[in-house]
């Protein structure tokens, strides 16, 4: 089979492409262990517009808290929540991309008062419980089906010659490890995120969320994080925003390193095109020269051909005509 299928025949391709036969072949090929790719996941690995899907899964819990309590309902995010206006949300996420967190602050307090007291088992299951039902807001299907498709291929064949990948994000880790093993091959013990304080309950003899925010991985934590968790430099970084800015500037002052930034500038296939957030990333990208992945020009493909027990595929297509709306052989039409 041919090297990433979705991936159109471009520059870009060849530069992923000849970065791992450099790194893996040869007498100069890297060894093993030294194979370390790191990818953020909101709006790289999967969408993250129109919200991205933990602030989905968030907005339910806040909504249901603001109905058991009313003057929760007073405050954010719990008002946004409440009533279904999520502009407030999306606003904070962008402020934050440009440096301001003062509407994160209320939010991250919020993401705590939801969770603090839950054992990380309890947790993970209402995140699996919540991915068997939930739907993409725009795409109308399962989020498993919100993964990219050229992702998921740039992964396998990462493995496939040696690479130990790691998802690097500023979500939340506890809410990507359920899934990601599933969706991406990526074991829980390879997943970075951030966390919320966590205490062991002796009576439980479990591991439980207390009232404390740990770290938010993002910005220039998110290189800390990969060197704690790994021991090594990456030498191959994808991101897509702001926030991924000294990651991918860890992996390409490597000797070998590549960075890859996602750009979302498409309007045709149901990923939105959007800058903002990633204004600085690609500013920097275009000073530093890292190599820029264009959506509507270097992916066939977007996302992945619906299963037949999913959701009806004419919904996708109301959508913007992603994924499925292309051949059953899984190709796209360019």
């Amino acid at each position: 089979m041919t090297d990433l299928p979705s991936w159109r025949d471009t520059s870009t391709r060849t530069a992923v492409l000849d970065l791992v036969a450099a790194v893996t072949t040869g007498p100069d090929a890297l060894p093993v262990e030294e194979r370390v790719a790191v990818f953020d996941n909101d709006g790289t690995l999967w969408a993250e517009k129109p919200m991205p899907v933990q602030l989905h899964f968030l907005v339910e819990q806040w909504a249901r808290a603001a109905a058991a309590d009313p003057a929760l309902a007073q405050t954010e995010p719990y008002r946004a929540a409440s009533t279904g206006d999520l502009a407030w949300l999306g606003a904070a996420i962008d402020k934050h991309y440009a440096g301001d967190d003062s509407d994160l602050r209320p939010l991250i307090a919020a993401v705590v008062a939801v969770q603090a007291g839950r054992s990380v088992g309890d947790y993970a299951d209402e995140v699996r419980a919540f991915l068997d039902t939930a739907v993409h807001p725009a795409l109308g299907l399962p989020y498993r089906y919100a993964t990219y498709q050229p992702m998921r291929e740039l992964l396998d064949l990462l493995r496939a010659h040696g690479f130990t990948t790691y998802i690097t994000s500023g979500g939340d880790r506890d809410f990507m490890r359920p899934f990601t093993e599933d969706y991406y091959g990526v074991a829980p013990e390879q997943v970075v995120g951030s966390s919320l304080g966590l205490t062991f309950d002796e009576a439980k003899a479990d591991v439980v969320y207390g009232s404390t925010f740990s770290f938010l991985d993002d910005g220039p934590e998110k290189p800390v994080r990969i060197w704690s968790r790994t021991g090594r430099r990456p030498v191959l970084a994808v991101g897509n925003s702001n926030g991924d800015v000294p990651m991918l500037a860890y992996a390409a002052a490597h000797p070998r390193g590549l960075a890859l930034l996602i750009h979302h500038d498409d309007p045709d296939r149901g990923d939105p095109p959007y800058d903002t957030g990633a204004e600085q990333a690609l500013a920097t990208a275009a000073e530093e020269g890292w190599t820029v992945v264009s959506v509507r020009d270097d992916w066939a493909q977007v996302f992945p051909v619906p299963s037949s027990d999913s959701p009806s595929r004419s919904t996708v297509g109301a959508a913007g005509g992603a994924a499925g709306t292309g051949p059953r052989d899984g190709t796209q039409a360019p």
